[in-house]
């Protein structure tokens, strides 16, 4: 979902910056969950709060030749094999631990296969979404990392999270954005217009309009 064009110096300095501050902040968040919210559902379907944030720092704590170790594993299944991993690590390391993992590789320069720095912000921004939203808290992402996400949803993207945006157009009531060209308008936030175009679905009640009913719903 994320632009193919090379960012400047200055914006590749800024995405790190926005990068280090998201896992920060997500981090200080985590330490203050309660014990039975780790054990709460996420958004991301069949996954608890505490598999996300586990899946968060795989790519830091990984080499390139485990990640393929466990990707033969699960016979070059990628979506079977961060499940098991996440699974299996989130058995292994404390709250402590999995908090600790986003704060010290802060600046770990990992980016996704696909989507640069762009794709790592992306990342860590919809799943800490996928916690905060799922457990009701009140997170609001700054807008300028916001910004650089909505402004980079494409349609290869919305297929590849299967979001089908038919005749619909989102629309952000927090700031002046929106997407799409549909004569049904879904409004919200704008963090949860991005987790629907992540293909998410939202708690009841974060969207408004006569078509918000196809994105709500755990």
């Amino acid at each position: 979902m994320q632009s193919t064009t090379a960012p400047t110096t200055d914006k590749r300095a800024a995405l790190k910056d926005a990068i280090a501050a998201e896992r920060r902040e997500l981090a200080d968040l985590f330490d203050a969950l309660r014990a039975d919210d780790w054990h709460a559902p996420s958004l991301c379907t069949g996954w608890t709060v505490r598999e996300v944030v586990a899946h968060m720092s795989m790519g830091f704590r990984l080499s390139l030749p485990a990640t393929l170790g466990e990707l033969l594993r699960a016979r070059g299944n990628l979506h079977r094999m961060t499940d098991r991993v996440a699974r299996r690590d989130a058995a292994a390391h404390s709250t402590t631990e999995l908090s600790d993992f986003l704060r010290d590789h802060a600046h770990h320069p990992r980016t996704p296969p696909v989507g640069g720095l762009p794709a790592a912000l992306g990342h860590d921004v919809v799943h800490g979404l996928d916690v905060t939203a799922a457990l009701g808290l009140d997170r609001h992402v700054p807008e300028d990392r916001l910004r650089i996400l909505l402004d980079a949803i494409q349609p290869r993207g919305l297929k590849f999270f299967g979001v089908d945006l038919t005749g619909v157009r989102l629309c952000a009531e927090d700031t002046d954005w929106s997407y799409g060209s549909g004569a049904d308008p879904v409004y919200g936030a704008a963090q949860d217009l991005l987790l629907l175009a992540f293909g998410r679905r939202l708690p009841p009640g974060r969207l408004r309009g006569e078509a918000a009913g196809r994105f709500t719903g755990r």
